[in-house]
This record gives structure tokens, sequence and C-alpha cells, in this order.
């Protein structure tokens, strides 16, 4: 993110300059076509970035939100599966609180792999195997008719657990198309040409033209970590904390 961060900002300052410097010569060769202040192809240039620049922040903020709520949505899955272990007698109430404590040790290892693809199908596998297991013993009990409440209350409560993977899983994945990142930095490069080439002033103001690249920059980057769910500095590692909270549930006594 640094290098395109840095790359970005040095581009902005470069299609300034060679906007100003094509602008210079075309005022040599017919003064009378040198460009005057903001045209209706700045303007409309301008305009346009603007609202890729807030549209595509828009996109990456709520797929930031998103992943947050998927989140949530699986610590309360797990606990409230946990939970509801303490309907069945004590020998299969232990089977369960094992698998389960199990089950959440892989999914908290699937979110401390960052982006070692390795670790986190790794992590997926070991998760369903356990899932899988679990659903089985609940499966299995829900047979005896004796058992018909019970297994109305667990049932539920597993299907929304293992449901949370795939649904976090595809939050995980969903990124901000790279046309559109693309798109938004090559208006950001006409623009600043633009505003080179239709600049009055004979002297470049680099103070203006700083701020203006670093003011750019500093929201295409934060577009871009937002729309980064394990690297990057926004990370979603406070609403993480739900799900180690849940090791709780497995300490009281």
């Amino acid at each position: 993110l640094l290098i395109i961060a840095d790359s970005v900002f040095i581009l902005i300052l470069v299609f300034h300059l060679l906007g100003v410097r094509l602008s210079n010569r075309q005022a040599q060769k017919n003064p009378e076509a040198k460009a005057e202040g903001l045209g209706p192809l700045e303007g409309a240039l301008l305009g346009l970035l603007s609202l890729l620049l807030s549209f595509t922040f828009s996109m990456s903020a709520n797929r930031y939100d998103t992943r947050r709520a998927s989140i949530v949505k699986e610590a309360n899955a797990i606990g409230t599966a946990v939970l509801r272990t303490n309907l069945y007698p004590d020998s299969i109430h232990k089977e369960f609180r094992k698998d389960l404590q199990q089950y959440l040790e892989t999914r908290i290892d699937y979110y401390l792999s960052g982006t070692d693809e390795t670790k986190i199908n790794e992590a997926l596998k070991k998760a369903e195997a356990i899932s899988t297991r679990v659903w089985e013993r609940a499966a299995q009990f829900s047979h005896n008719s004796e058992n018909f409440i019970i297994s109305n209350q667990m049932i539920p409560a597993l299907n929304d657990m293992i449901d949370a993977v795939t649904s976090r899983d595809a939050a995980l994945k969903a990124h901000v198309p790279y046309s559109i990142l693309w798109l938004l930095i090559i208006l950001t490069l006409l623009g600043s040409f633009i505003i080179g080439y239709s600049k009055k002033q004979k002297k470049n103001d680099w103070i203006i033209l700083t701020i203006y690249a670093l003011m750019t920059v500093i929201t295409i980057y934060t577009i871009i970590d937002l729309d980064s769910s394990r690297s990057g500095i926004i990370k979603t590692d406070s609403t993480h904390e739900k799900m180690i909270e849940l090791r709780n549930l497995f300490t009281e006594h």
C-alpha cells in the first residue's frame, strides 16, 4: 500500500508538470490557444473524479462494515451453540463442549492467519471437519422423539454457526473491483494533468500542489486499506475480540 501511495503521489506531480510544460509549448506556438482558468473539461473531469472517489470510498467502507458484522454474527452463533449444549445429558454435553472449544480455536486461527493462504485453508478444513462431527452427533441424537425439544433448540444454532463460516469467508473475499481502482488512479492523474495544463500562473505553487497530491493519495490509500481486510492499518482486531472472549465460556465453572 505504501508503494502504491508513493507512486501515485509522484505521478500526480509528474503529470502536473507535464501539463504545465505542454501548455507552455502550446502558448509559444499559438498564444491564443492558451487555456484560461477552469474550463468545462477540467470541471467535468474533476467532478467525475470527486464522484468516483466518494463512490469507491463508500464501497470499501460498506465491505469493511460487512466484515465486522460477519464476525459478530459468527461469535453470537458459536456462543449460542455452546450455551445450548447445557440442554443435553452430561455425557453428551461434555463431548459437544470439547468439539466446540476446538472449533472456536480453529476460527480464531482463521483470523490470525493473516494473508497466509495455506494457514487460512488449513483452518477452514479443520473447522469443517469439527462442524461435521458436531452436526452428525446432534442429528443422531435428534432421532429419538424424546429429544424433540432439545434438538429443535440445538440444530438451528448449529446451522447458524456453520452458515456463518460461508458468510464470513465471502465477506473476506469481497473487494472493490480492480478496474474501478485503476479508473480512479487514471482519473486522478488526468485531473492533475488538466490542472497543470490550464493554470494561469507561470510559476508552480508547490505548496498547493503538494497539498492536493497528499489529500488525493491519502483518500486513495484509505480506500484500498479499508478494502484490504487482512493487511494495512485499518483492521477488525477490536471486533475479533468478541471471538476471543468466547473462550470464557469454556473456563467458567
